[in-house]
């Protein structure tokens, strides 16, 4: 009996690890999309030399190039489609962001108000912000969107497509 078990509870657990995933996506994708929201209003407003140029491609191609990222994979990742893909991009733009732009800042929000508050900093920027949304982007690269997805939904097609024309993964239209 104990070894019927885990299969017994396998369907529960894949059920709870996709709304896990669900609520990853859409806080993570959400938030992010604030940070997104606002530069893309920088860019249809043309205000390209108010942003900086971390890499060196030129403020204008770094604003799109964020825009990009904080705002279109942001809403990808809440839908779930190219969820790896976006999650890349979004973990390479946070990976900029804490270590190009904000380099020589501490690594925590708290160093950062501390050095502010006795007046040897000008903000209280650190690298944490940053590395915050980095991680649990990182992590969807790894697992994926889950079931509640548009992912899974095209990939549950594409499979029974292959099925249907007994294996050779054409899809029928």
């Amino acid at each position: 009996t104990e070894s019927a078990s885990p299969s017994l509870n396998r369907p529960m657990s894949d059920a709870f690890t996709s709304i896990g995933l669900l609520i990853l996506r859409l806080g993570m994708g959400g938030y992010m999309l604030t940070h997104g929201i606002g530069k893309l209003q920088m860019l249809l407003e043309g205000k390209f030399d108010q942003f900086s140029d971390p890499i060196g491609w030129g403020s204008t191609m770094s604003l799109i190039m964020i825009v990009v990222a904080e705002f279109g994979c942001a809403i990808l990742v809440m839908v779930g489609f190219a969820t790896r893909l976006a999650a890349v991009t979004l973990v390479i733009a946070m990976g900029v962001a804490a270590f190009k732009v904000h380099g020589g800042d501490p690594w925590t929000m708290g160093a950062a108000a501390k050095l502010f508050s006795a007046g040897e900093a000008e903000s209280w920027a650190s690298k944490e912000p940053a590395l915050l949304f980095l991680f649990p982007f990182l992590a969807l690269v790894f697992t994926g969107a889950g079931k509640a997805s548009v992912d899974a939904l095209i990939g549950g097609r594409m499979r029974r497509a292959g099925q249907d024309d007994g294996g050779r993964g054409r899809i029928q239209s």
